[in-house]
């Protein structure tokens, strides 16, 4: 397929565009990139994915999660992210539950927080065949 060879851009609708512009820049440390034809923030580096910033007058953002940043070592994002302010969504519902902002699941673990402008972002950090089996649960036949 034709797409799957180039890089994505990612439109997020910001009802404050300052505001949003400050939380990607200092809160999540996004580089940023500059602006748009049209006046739009963009962030991300030169020849990778992209994250525009679309102002709206609606003020209508999804209510599911539209971005998620895949990081190494969950616990330590979410440290390090909450020491710069950002706020963590904690569930305790029959089938998603957190500890310490943190949801595992088969596949991963993830961590839910709201940008300035209530666009649900994530976390997500991918579990290893290792982790997902358990080392020691690993039966060898002979």
């Amino acid at each position: 397929m034709i797409l799957a060879l180039n890089t994505a851009t990612t439109i997020l609708p910001v009802d404050d565009p300052a505001r949003a512009r400050s939380f990607y820049a200092e809160k999540l440390g996004l580089p940023h990139h500059g602006m748009t034809w049209d006046g739009n923030d963009l962030f991300g580096l030169d020849g990778g994915h992209m994250l525009q910033l679309m102002p709206v007058k609606d003020g209508v953002h999804s209510e599911h999660t539209t971005l998620s940043f895949e990081v190494r070592d969950i616990e330590r994002a979410v440290d390090e992210m909450e020491s710069k302010g950002v706020r963590f969504q904690d569930y305790d519902e029959p089938d998603l539950k957190t500890d310490h902002h943190i949801c595992t699941t088969d596949d991963e673990r993830c961590a839910w927080f709201m940008d300035t402008e209530h666009n649900i972002l994530c976390i997500h950090e991918p579990l290893s065949v290792a982790e997902k089996v358990g080392v020691y649960d690993v039966e060898y036949q002979v």
